[in-house]
């Protein structure tokens, strides 16, 4: 058990720390007069920090202290209500809005210079005929190598003002000079609908993995070409998506679900409720629906999870959601910083909370995830604790619970062993994909005039370079086996590479290949069929 212990894939969890919240476009508001009344305690402590800044015998960067206070005075309050200092603030924005404005790159600071790794889909780079493997070296005459070379600087140069154009000179193996590119900045798109494809004839797949603005669109675009593409039922995955807007993702129910149901219920300090409905005739409404879910699927996840659960519409297929059912709105600070305060609660609905305790402090609450390994909850389905008192029915008659997460109809259990932890883990930090990269340093030739079909059929990864992955991240250094997990490694591996070249449709669509949940989908289909 120390040994599983030591191995606790514990990411997993931390990545919500900084993923779920809820942006919401509620209106609950109240007067300038009363929000910003005078109090002797607030006067406190803006003398404390005047006393400081003016008399203390150091010199102090009061900023930092503002900062500070600011976090301790959030850290007491909930887990979601956050502080977003300036420097941070614009990426933030981006993320939400899910778009940048830039050339259109992917890349790694590799060996001292910026090394493309992919030209974004339609974006400025692309169409100038920049490619995987470009080193960008200079900017408008910016040096962008060497030693001091800073992430967020690069993203300075490379992002800017939207239609403004920056000259780049770039390295291409095998050409003796530098190639010039004249690019202009555009806005570029996040992506937040990760793959979409079918599973079968009558099957289709859509993975979101978040609520950005721009989400609903990407989802539509999807979902339009699925139906003309003839698909009859849809996998929605929403497994470690972390949440965002409500607006988003009550448009996204309004696809399928019919006019006047309840979506959500929210809950503000002063016991008003707002109801918000389906107002539409969705696109989705009569057809087969499959929402995948697991325990990083949180807030707007699970609004939509429960939202359907409750409305009797599809199949929830999975394990526990996270547990976020607070509400939390932006508010600028006045120096570009700001505040995601928790505002209000929402509910299912059927009525339904799904939040669970934050009480013991932010530590307890991020580490719920260990708690639910050590009691089995992640493969056995009767580990789950529930209460009576959040027993809720559907109009059909199910059984639901609320209080912390989601609940799903069909359970699929977790492969909590050591190798399939650490394959997942080498997946998601990056380590894969850098090693992927290094691999295409000296290989992308192989692959120039090969069709992502052709890779799909045809390309298989080899013993060698599977055992070049193992000894490049010193699995076997840290006592861990993979031969019995030879072909996930290939599979895991291939995906990747596939992700460099073809982009992130192709790698969800080969990563699926053995994927339990959408086998168990697959599984009920047959069922269903047969029936």
């Amino acid at each position: 058990m120390e040994n599983i212990k030591k191995y606790l894939p514990i990411l997993l969890g931390v990545t919500l720390v900084i993923g779920v919240f809820v942006g919401s476009k509620l209106n609950f508001q109240d007067s300038n007069k009363k929000i910003f009344a005078t109090n002797s305690k607030k006067d406190k402590l803006n003398r404390l920090i005047d006393y400081i800044d003016y008399e203390y015998v150091d010199q102090v960067n009061t900023d930092s202290i503002v900062d500070v206070t600011v976090n301790g005075i959030l850290e007491n309050l909930d887990p979601h209500s956050v502080y977003i200092p300036t420097a941070q603030y614009e990426d933030n924005a981006d993320d939400m809005r899910g778009n940048f404005v830039g050339i259109g790159v992917s890349f790694y600071v590799y060996n001292d210079s910026i090394a493309v790794i992919r030209a974004i889909e339609g974006g400025s780079a692309e169409k100038v005929g920049i490619k995987g493997g470009d080193r960008i070296l200079f900017a408008d005459g910016k040096k962008l190598f060497g030693e001091n070379l800073n992430r967020d600087s690069i993203s300075a140069f490379l992002k800017g003002e939207i239609n403004s154009k920056v000259a780049l000179k770039v390295h291409r193996k095998g050409q003796s000079k530098l190639l010039d590119f004249t690019v202009k900045r555009k806005r570029i798109p996040l992506i937040s609908v990760d793959a979409s494809y079918r599973l079968s004839q009558n099957l289709g797949y859509i993975k979101v993995n978040r609520f950005s603005e721009s989400t609903y669109s990407e989802f539509k675009e999807a979902l339009d070409d699925l139906i003309d593409q003839g698909i009859t039922g849809l996998v929605l995955d929403l497994r470690d998506n972390p949440g965002g807007y409500i607006s988003t993702a009550e448009a996204i129910l309004d696809e399928f679900l019919e006019n006047d149901k309840l979506l959500l219920v929210t809950r503000n300090k002063a016991g008003e409720e707002f109801k918000t409905y389906a107002t539409r005739q969705g696109d989705f409404e009569d057809g087969k629906l499959y929402v995948l879910i697991n325990e990083n699927s949180a807030s707007a996840s699970e609004i939509v999870a429960g939202a359907l659960q409750d409305n009797d519409k599809g199949i929830i297929i999975g394990r526990r959601s996270f547990g976020k059912g607070l509400v939390q709105r932006e508010m600028a600070l006045g120096d570009g910083s700001a505040v995601r305060l928790t505002i209000a609660r929402y509910y299912t609905p059927t009525g339904r909370s799904i939040q669970k305790p934050y009480g013991s402090g932010n530590d307890d609450y991020y580490s719920d995830y260990e708690e639910r390994y050590m009691n089995g909850e992640l493969i056995h389905a009767d580990s789950i604790k529930v209460a009576d008192s959040l027993r809720y029915v559907t109009p059909k008659g199910k059984v639901v619970y609320g209080g912390g997460g989601i609940i799903p109809d069909v359970f699929v259990p977790k492969d909590t062993s050591i190798e399939n932890e650490t394959l997942n883990y080498v997946d998601q930090n990056g380590l894969m994909s850098y090693f992927i990269f290094e691999y295409l340093e000296k290989n992308r030739g192989t692959f120039d005039a090969m069709t992502f079909e052709t890779f799909r059929q045809d390309y298989s990864v080899d013993d060698s370079l599977a055992q070049e992955f193992i000894d490049y991240s010193r699995l076997q250094e840290a006592n861990i086996d993979m031969s019995d997990y030879n072909a996930e490694l290939k599979l895991a591996l291939k995906a990747n590479l596939a992700q460099q070249l073809y982009g992130p449709n192709a790698y969800e669509l080969l990563w699926n290949a053995d994927d339990k949940m959408l086998q168990k989908v697959m599984e009920l289909e047959e069922k269903g069929a047969k029936n």
